[in-house]
């Protein structure tokens, strides 16, 4: 599990590499609240799913407490570049339902304009 974070246009970009599953989600929320508590500025965020092959319930639920975390903190939260097995994971759960859904970074950063 890599998660690199950085900062575009006030938005924070997570992007997530290799499969998003129980065995890695430990990982991604601790890189995630570890970069969030240093960029305490940062409301809004967008988690890039590029990289991303596999997604199990545990990955679709820490997206989930994340999401939620983020809106009780004032901000929002977009997924972008969803691939194929993973997508099914957010249509048969009806999670596209939950989050809003682009097709690139850049797009999901201009749904918060």
């Amino acid at each position: 599990m890599l998660v690199n974070c950085e900062k575009q246009d006030g938005i924070g970009v997570i992007q997530v590499s290799k499969a998003l599953t129980a065995a890695t989600v430990d990982a991604f929320r601790d890189q995630f609240n570890h970069w969030s508590m240093a960029e305490t500025e940062v409301k809004n965020y967008v988690i890039d799913l590029a990289e991303v092959d596999f997604m199990d319930s545990a990955g679709l639920g820490t997206l989930i407490a994340v999401l939620k975390r983020i809106t009780e903190q004032g901000g929002d939260m977009k997924i972008a570049n969803l691939q194929k097995k993973p997508r099914m994971v957010f249509e048969i759960t009806r999670a596209y339902k939950v989050f809003e859904i682009y097709e690139s970074v850049e797009d999901a950063i201009k749904g918060f304009e």
